[in-house]
């Protein structure tokens, strides 16, 4: 629906932001008082924004994760952007497209000691012995070979520096 600048649909909480309140989404300054630039959530009452500002937060949301900054409230914040015009687009959120997040799923892989002494290179690992490929037990997000830690064959754990 289109509405002219009199006949648009408002919404019906009775508030006004407190002096310095922030749009939840930009961080800026709200106006002062309820407008058609600014809206506050119809659910918690205090999370406020600008509407370009949750209009972008739909878009890239979708219908599926949209909802109050604030308090996560889905149902009447849903349904309330809708009546106020905020388009929200039936479709997954963008931060899944092309597979955004794919290498959160992905394992460490390589040896990172200063001088690794692997002949195969730092991403050659064995299942068993020397060349095998220890992971930082406490994060994870580095790896060494036995070899070049200079650890025995019978040390399963490791843990990097940095931890």
């Amino acid at each position: 629906s289109s509405y002219c600048h009199q006949h648009r649909p408002e919404q019906d909480v009775q508030v006004t932001p407190e002096p310095g309140s922030q749009c939840l989404i930009c961080m800026e300054l709200v106006d002062d008082r309820k407008t058609f630039r600014t809206m506050v959530c119809p659910a918690c009452k205090r999370a406020w924004f600008h509407r370009d500002c949750i209009q972008g937060q739909a878009m890239c949301a979708g219908i599926l994760f949209l909802r109050c900054p604030l308090c996560r409230d889905i149902r009447e914040f849903l349904s309330q952007m809708f009546i106020l015009g905020i388009r929200v687009p039936f479709r997954l959120p963008t931060w899944e497209d092309n597979n955004a997040f794919v290498e959160l799923g992905e394992r460490h892989s390589m040896c990172n000691a200063r001088d690794c002494l692997c002949a195969g290179g730092r991403e050659q690992a064995e299942a068993e012995g020397p060349w095998k490929l220890l992971l930082c037990s406490s994060c994870a997000a580095q790896g060494t070979h036995r070899h070049c830690a200079g650890l025995s064959n019978h040390i399963h754990t490791w843990e990097c520096d940095s931890c």
